[in-house]
């Protein structure tokens, strides 16, 4: 076992993979120079030095309110410009809604006009024939007797 001042080092049993060692650091029961032992003695503050503390703390804390403020008054802005748009986007989609429904009411109205027209039409075409028909038939009937 070899010692140094700081740490020993032990070797332990040889492997088949090599060396295998063991280091064993001692305590330090000394401090290194230049570093002093107990606590920096503080400088004893004033009023003026506590307030000045005070006064920048109450700026600091100021600063950090009107932040908040500023980005929740940023925030609610926002908010405000979103409920707009969507509000307007609701208007504009019920307006193209009611002017398709309308457009397509009027379309089935002129469609279903135009039908019922052409189904007159072809029931005065038949009723003309019926007549012709009956007026023939009548005729013949008068030629055989």
């Amino acid at each position: 076992m070899e010692g140094s001042g700081d740490f020993q080092v032990k070797e332990l049993n040889k492997r088949a993979s090599g060396h295998a060692f063991e280091v064993i650091l001692s305590p330090s029961n000394t401090h290194p120079k230049g570093f002093p032992l107990s606590p920096l003695k503080k400088k004893e503050t004033s009023l003026d030095e506590i307030k000045k503390k005070l006064d920048a703390a109450e700026e600091r804390r100021k600063s950090q309110d009107e932040k908040v403020r500023k980005h929740l008054a940023e925030r609610q802005e926002h908010m405000k410009e979103v409920l707009q748009k969507a509000e307007e986007e609701s208007c504009n989609f019920k307006k193209t809604a009611q002017e398709k429904l309308t457009q397509k009411m009027e379309t089935y109205e002129e469609n279903r006009t135009a039908w019922m027209s052409a189904l007159n039409d072809k029931f005065k075409e038949k009723d003309k024939k019926l007549e012709e028909v009956k007026r023939n038939k009548k005729a013949m009937q008068e030629k055989e007797n």
